[in-house]
């Protein structure tokens, strides 16, 4: 099917990336509070936290990776964010007390988790009671058909496996906090754009497969559109807010 992104964003609601970090932090705004002590974790370059970081007391951005966290530090360093720590370490094994935060932040970090369930109880651990809790994730969507989990896999090696928004819902409960809110919308990545650092190979494929697709052939689950000649993915996303018990 060919349609622009512009039209498919108008007609579906869906968000660019750009859009959709302003979205995630449009979501965040009525947990925020000038005195909140606020945990991010896999956090990367920590753009949510510096986005966040002059409306609380203090971020913490988590990530394993130590090249990111460098390069959010250079970023917060120049624009003159001082209130953010970076700090590597595991979300499924948090180097903090119990009770250490009064808001907790996971992006797009559940589905690259062996244990998304890990991450969420050890959220919950860290938060104070009433503490605010808030995931956005790529999740699985009813009626894409195909498996994008394959895809996903190859173009990221560290990809382990979507989850539905009700399942993750389940799990933040499980861990004991209440969702009390939730969005879902789509987001629309350029292709070329999200495969940059994908194995030459690998992009060779996905692309191929999403073009095939295009042209009536199997499923791949990611939604292919085709926006003049830029080839984009269609890749759903939830944001769920809840209650630190």
């Amino acid at each position: 099917m060919t349609v622009t992104r512009e039209e498919k964003v108008a007609r579906e609601g869906a968000v660019t990336e750009a859009a959709g970090l302003a979205r995630l932090v449009d979501f965040i705004e009525p947990e925020l509070d000038l005195e909140d002590v606020v945990l991010e974790v896999g956090a990367g370059t920590g753009r949510v936290s510096r986005t966040i970081a002059r409306r609380v007391r203090h971020v913490t951005a988590l990530d394993p990776s130590r090249e990111a966290l460098e390069r959010g530090k250079r970023e917060a360093d120049q624009d003159a964010v001082m209130n953010v720590t970076f700090s590597r370490g595991d979300a499924a094994d948090l180097p903090f007390a119990g009770r250490s935060f009064t808001l907790l932040i996971s992006r797009f970090g559940l589905h690259r988790e062996e244990d998304p369930a890990a991450v969420l109880r050890e959220l919950v651990r860290v938060s104070r009671p009433g503490a605010g809790l808030v995931v956005a994730d790529l999740v699985l969507a009813d009626g894409n058909g195909g498996d994008p989990d394959r895809l996903l896999r190859l173009r990221d090696a560290g990809h382990r496996a979507l989850l539905s928004a009700e399942r993750i819902a389940e799990l933040i409960a499980e861990a004991g906090a209440d969702v009390r809110r939730s969005e879902r919308f789509d987001l629309i990545r350029p292709v070329d754009a999200w495969l940059a650092d994908a194995p030459a190979e690998a992009a060779e494929q996905i692309r191929a497969e999403l073009r095939a697709e295009l042209d009536g052939g199997p499923a791949t689950g990611l939604r292919p559109v085709l926006s003049a000649d830029e080839l984009c993915v269609t890749l759903p996303v939830a944001h769920l807010g809840a209650t630190a018990s």
